[in-house]
C-alpha cells in the first residue's frame, strides 16, 4: 500500500518538476521588422511572445539579429528560440511547436511597369529574397533566384533590371516604399500568406518551451486576446482566413 502512494506521489509530482526546470527568462532571437520586431522589444510579435509566456512567469530576453544568425544562435544553445520561423526550412537541431502565431503575407515587389508576376509561373521571373528566409520552399515552381544580405540597394536592384521581383512580407515591402521618394513607381503583388512558428532548439529545455507556447497559444486563441492584440496594433488578424482555407482544401 505504501509503495502504491509513493508511486502516486511521483507520478503526482513530475508535472511539478518540469515546471520547475523552465528557466525564469526566455531568451529569443529576431529579425529587425518594422512594427513586428523592434530593436528595443516592441512590436506585435514580441508582445505576442510575452502575452505566451510572462503568465507562465517567465520574461522574454530579446535580441535583434540577421535571421540566419539567429537560428545559428538557437542551434549552438547561446538563444533558447527564434521568431519569424517556416516550417519545413530545413534546419537541423530545431523544433517546431503546433501553433502558429500569425500568417505572413508574402508578396512580389515590382516596377510599376512590369507585369503582375504570375504565382503558378515563377519560374518565368528572376527573383529576389532576403538570406535564409528559403521562399523556394513554400512558392511554387521557382526558377532562378538570389539572396540578398541586406534590403537597402533592393529598389536600384530593380531599377537596373538586376532582378525582376523582390519576394518578402508585404509589412517589410511598405516600409522600404515608405522611405522612396517615388514609391509609385513601384507595384505589390499579394502571392500567399505563410504560417509563422517561433523555432526552439531541439533540447529538453526546447521541448518544455514548446509544449507550454502550444499550451498557452491555445488560451490566448480561445479567449480571443490574441485577436485584440492584433487589433491594438492596427495588423490583420489571418489566422481563421488560413485556417478556413486550410481546412477547404482538404
Amino acid at each position: 500500500m505504501r509503495a502504491w502512494v509513493l508511486c502516486l506521489l511521483t507520478l503526482w509530482l513530475l508535472p511539478l518538476q518540469a515546471a520547475e526546470r523552465l528557466p525564469e527568462r526566455v531568451r529569443l532571437v529576431s529579425d529587425e521588422w518594422p512594427g513586428y520586431a523592434e530593436r528595443d522589444g516592441s512590436g506585435l510579435a514580441w508582445e505576442i511572445m510575452r502575452l505566451v509566456f510572462e503568465p507562465a512567469g517567465m520574461r522574454i530576453d530579446h535580441r535583434t539579429e540577421p535571421y540566419t544568425r539567429g537560428v545559428g544562435l538557437v542551434q549552438r544553445g547561446e538563444a533558447d528560440g527564434w521568431l519569424g520561423s517556416y516550417r519545413g526550412e530545413g534546419f537541423e537541431k530545431v523544433i517546431y511547436p503546433q501553433r502558429t502565431y500569425g500568417i505572413d503575407p508574402v508578396a512580389a515587389l515590382g516596377l510599376a511597369s512590369a507585369p503582375a508576376p504570375d504565382l503558378s509561373a515563377l519560374k518565368r521571373y528572376r527573383l529576389a529574397w532576403m538570406r535564409g528566409y528559403g521562399y523556394q520552399r513554400y512558392l511554387p515552381d521557382v526558377g532562378g533566384y538570389q539572396e540578398v544580405q541586406r534590403r537597402v540597394g533592393i529598389l536600384e536592384m530593380l531599377e537596373r533590371g538586376r532582378a525582376d521581383y523582390y519576394i518578402d512580407a508585404r509589412p517589410e515591402i511598405l516600409d522600404m516604399l515608405a522611405k522612396s521618394p517615388e514609391p509609385q513607381r513601384y507595384r505589390i503583388t499579394d502571392l500567399r500568406g505563410i504560417p509563422l512558428y517561433p523555432g526552439f532548439a531541439d533540447t529538453g529545455l526546447g521541448r518544455a518551451l514548446a509544449a507550454l507556447y502550444d499550451r498557452r497559444m491555445e488560451a490566448i486563441l480561445a479567449d480571443g486576446s490574441l485577436r485584440a492584440l492584433y487589433a491594438r496594433w492596427n495588423q490583420p488578424y489571418l489566422i481563421d482566413t488560413y485556417s478556413e482555407q486550410t481546412d477547404a482544401s482538404h
